[in-house]
């Protein structure tokens, strides 16, 4: 099934905030059994990418001694090059912002192929709320809200790798605990996974838990059945079979 975490939201260190996600950084690197692993970040989703690649590299380079790179824009022209530099990928973490701009380049520059490759190559699949959708069958996404604040939160398809609904940021964007609600009334088969800021899934192979950087951060799994809206939380630290979390009751 591969590895992962998919994280719901927490500050990564950028200017003027403080850094919140050290325990979900530990554990990406942990799970590639290296001490020194390579780091490669997407953050196509990103306005500024080459900021959001400073910031990182302060954390994987400077904190944890991981070698670091990224997709540039002008990687996205040369198929070979980024080849290269998934292959040499230890970490494929890919950041927050627009998801559905996001997901339109990465078919578009097939880079999902090149995800696909990574997943059966077992490398440790990672990121950050538009970062943490993409892995999923689908995610709550506020890419249209991003350009008009009157805009309803859609429906974004992802990657499909893990068979669910995320919602990211379910504790601090208001708008997300409504909208998935009405969102799941028309979601088939699957359930969603909403995550608050300072909550992850961990996925291991067919094993998953609910790691937190928060004591108060939640992750809830929500689905409808008979009428009624069925909200789970999960326990923090305790190990779940994944094909049982991503089943709808």
């Amino acid at each position: 099934m591969g590895k992962f975490v998919l994280i719901g939201g927490g500050e990564c260190g950028r200017p003027g905030t403080h850094y919140e996600t050290e325990i979900f950084d530990k554990e990406i690197i942990r799970l590639t059994g290296k001490k020194k692993p390579n780091y490669l970040l997407i953050a196509m989703g990103s306005l500024i990418p080459e900021l959001y690649y400073d910031v990182m590299k302060k954390v994987y380079k400077d904190m944890w001694k991981c070698n670091t790179d990224r997709i540039k824009i002008e990687d996205l022209h040369n198929y070979e090059i980024m080849k290269q530099k998934f292959d040499w990928a230890d970490i494929i973490y890919v950041g927050g912002g627009n998801t559905l701009k996001m997901m339109k380049s990465f078919r578009k520059y097939k880079i999902d192929i090149l995800l696909e490759e990574a997943l059966i190559k077992d490398k440790v699949l990672c990121g950050v709320s538009a970062g943490a959708i993409c892995w999923c069958n689908s995610g709550n996404s506020d890419s249209r809200k991003m350009n008009d604040e009157d805009s309803d939160m859609i429906r974004v398809r992802g990657l499909g790798f893990v068979n669910l609904l995320l919602c990211p940021h379910y504790d601090k964007e208001v708008a997300r605990q409504p909208s998935l609600k009405k969102m799941m009334k028309t979601t088939y088969k699957i359930p969603a996974l909403a995550l608050d800021n300072g909550a992850a899934l961990e996925i291991d192979g067919d094993k998953c838990k609910l790691i937190t950087c928060f004591e108060t951060a939640k992750g809830i799994r929500c689905f409808w059945k008979k009428g009624n809206y069925i909200m789970e939380e999960l326990d923090k630290n305790v190990i779940y079979n994944l094909d049982d979390l991503c089943r709808k009751d």
